[in-house]
């Protein structure tokens, strides 16, 4: 990620935060704890949804303090594989399809920065000498509006009650990936 080493700092600390927020959450469910008992599919995709949002968030504050001491090849193989996996299952299995489209945006987004990384290493770029200008772009209405939306569904819950406690936390972590994807790519 470009821009002042601050804001680098900030967003890895709160995508990180999130990431390990989620990783939590995944790790503390029962079937982690190794019950056996047979969970249903909510419950299985939850699991998907916090191991996707782990992986995310972790990577996106990675990303954003290690620049370019990694090679981009590498972020752009452990985006592009997860971005694989979401597509196919979003179209293999209907429960649930626009999350897991939401995360194959968001892995393939993330390579898509990657690879954009690595037409110009070690330089600072912008979407124009990427090439792909209106890619980037659609990815920032993209999420702009997803955080928009996640920020709404935070504030309010079906019942029209502020979504505070533990309760408003997986929907915190939403908003947050949201904005650490938008300024990503703002900083393009």
């Amino acid at each position: 990620m470009h821009g002042p080493s601050l804001i680098s700092w900030l967003l890895a600390l709160l995508t990180a935060t999130a990431g390990a927020y989620c990783l939590t959450r995944l790790r503390h469910s029962p079937c982690a704890a190794g019950t056996t008992h047979h969970f249903g599919t909510r419950r299985l995709l939850a699991r998907e949804s916090d191991a996707a949002e782990a992986l995310m968030g972790l990577g996106m504050a990675a990303m954003a303090v290690t620049g370019g001491a990694v090679p981009a090849t590498v972020w752009a193989w452990v985006f592009g594989l997860p971005a694989a996996a979401f597509l196919l299952a979003a179209v293999r299995a209907p429960a649930r399809r626009a999350h897991r489209l939401h995360h194959a945006i968001g892995a393939l987004a993330m390579t898509y920065m990657a690879l954009a990384m690595t037409a110009t290493p070690g330089h600072h770029h912008h979407a124009a000498d990427a090439g792909t200008p209106l890619l980037t772009g659609s990815l920032l209405l993209y999420f702009g509006a997803y955080s928009l939306w996640a920020g709404t569904r935070l504030l309010h819950t079906p019942s029209g009650t502020l979504a505070l406690g533990t309760a408003g936390l997986p929907r915190a972590c939403r908003l947050t990936m949201g904005i650490g994807m938008f300024a990503m790519l703002l900083t393009m």
